[in-house]
């Protein structure tokens, strides 16, 4: 027999972000970043709601000068004033210790402190503005994430390693010194985290790379050293097809060898195109690996020459489309709806089978078959469609499935 695909996930600490937990076997967390100028209340809040509306549930915004400290309070009333629960994390780089101390609101307002060891400074400066910003954490009993990043590695840190490489009787290459440096950074400010008081369970770890095989080297390493929960993402991952495939690919291998307990995706979004395609692809990689389910699944065959139309193509979509707007009200009335499998096929070849393979499926005529459409409910064919009328006449069978399926949990209560 062929074993069934698993993923047993790595055991870490649980860290709570606002009402949201990371780790400790909690469901893989979706979050993103704004890209609006912070100081910009209006234009910010705009933002979260529609990242969280996608589906992002942790929101992350950069804090980097003092007009930008000052607003996060009044986003965060603008939120809760909307009745929006979504955690906020401030993002810190060379001030974070002074805009914290100077804005003493500011830490009450977020859900998480985002701490970059490479960007406070060197030597003595650095270690006092690392510990007065986990003072702070301490004292607004906040969790932190210690991100580190290639593009702004730890100089200091990677100095030394390199003097150290240089005098081993065979050397590393410069790259697997320099991942060395990022696992080293992550890790030696955890441990000082911790020895300053913060901890464990309210520390989450990252090291950001922007290419994918030494991304999984690296959430290799550190979870083989560490028990933080960890978050997964490349740095500058581009955009489009090449941003999407390669974030894809990183994040699938690691989830899948039970590595990663929050993800986000860094797309750069094309002009005028929304921020929260970046979470839309978090999601449907949890989904395709079976970690987290967030809506019905479409399959649909890709066409080909025994396919007399795009009208299964059309169909697909459009089914799609109305999927995704009926979740809204399904997530309320009928729990699990999201597991839901729909098969929209064009031909006789595989169409019959998979639509059997479905929930709910039908297959429509190829080439020089019947001009009918049979439909199959669990595995049984239930009705044979034709006409104008196809479209929504599939629509209220799909319909009619999910209120026998999944409305009696609600029902029982």
């Amino acid at each position: 027999m062929v074993a069934p695909f698993r993923i047993d996930r790595r055991r870490t600490r649980a860290v709570r972000v606002g009402h949201v937990v990371i780790g400790g076997g909690a469901p893989v967390v979706v979050q993103s970043m704004t890209d609006t100028d912070t100081a910009d209340v209006a234009a910010t809040v705009r933002q979260i709601r529609e990242l969280a509306e996608a589906g992002s549930e942790i929101v992350r915004v950069t804090v980097p000068t003092l007009e930008a400290a000052r607003a996060v309070p009044r986003i965060r009333e603008r939120l809760e004033a909307e009745g929006l629960r979504v955690p906020l994390v401030g993002d810190f780089h060379f001030n974070g210790d002074r805009l914290l101390a100077e804005v003493p609101e500011l830490a009450p307002a977020l859900d998480k402190l985002r701490i970059n060891p490479g960007t406070i400074g060197p030597g003595e400066r650095r270690d006092r503005r690392f510990e007065a910003m986990i003072e702070a954490a301490l004292r607004h009993d906040r969790p932190v994430r210690i991100g580190v990043n290639w593009g702004s590695l730890d100089r200091t840190l990677a100095a030394r390693l390199m003097d150290e490489n240089a005098r081993r009787p065979e050397p590393w290459p410069a790259e697997a010194v320099l991942r060395e440096a990022l696992v080293r950074s992550a890790l030696e400010s955890a441990a000082r985290a911790e020895e300053l008081g913060l901890p464990g369970d309210r520390i989450v770890l990252s090291a950001k790379v922007s290419r994918v095989p030494d991304l999984v080297v690296v959430y290799r390493e550190l979870a083989r050293r560490a028990d933080y929960p960890l978050h997964l993402g490349l740095t500058e991952a581009g955009m489009g097809t090449p941003g999407i495939v390669a974030s894809a690919a990183a994040l699938a291998l690691l989830l899948a060898e039970g590595i990663g307990d929050t993800v986000r995706v860094s797309l750069t979004p094309a002009p005028g195109a929304a921020r929260s395609e970046e979470v839309r692809v978090c999601r449907e990689v949890l989904q395709a690996l079976g970690l987290r389910r967030f809506a019905p699944s479409v399959s649909a065959c890709p066409g080909c020459g025994r396919t007399t139309s795009d009208g299964f193509r059309r169909l697909a979509a459009e089914i799609r489309d109305w999927l995704e707007r009926r979740m809204p009200e399904w997530r309320a009335r009928y729990p699990g709806a999201e597991t839901l499998r729909v098969a929209v096929m064009g031909c006789v070849v595989n169409g019959p089978g998979e639509s059997r393979h479905a929930d709910v499926g039908i297959s429509l005529p190829g080439k020089g078959e019947r001009p009918v459409a049979p439909v199959y409910v669990d595995g049984e064919k239930v009705a044979t469609l034709r006409g104008e009328t196809l479209a929504e006449d599939f629509k209220r069978i799909v319909e009619a499935y999910v209120a026998r399926r999944f409305g009696g949990a609600r029902a029982a209560e």
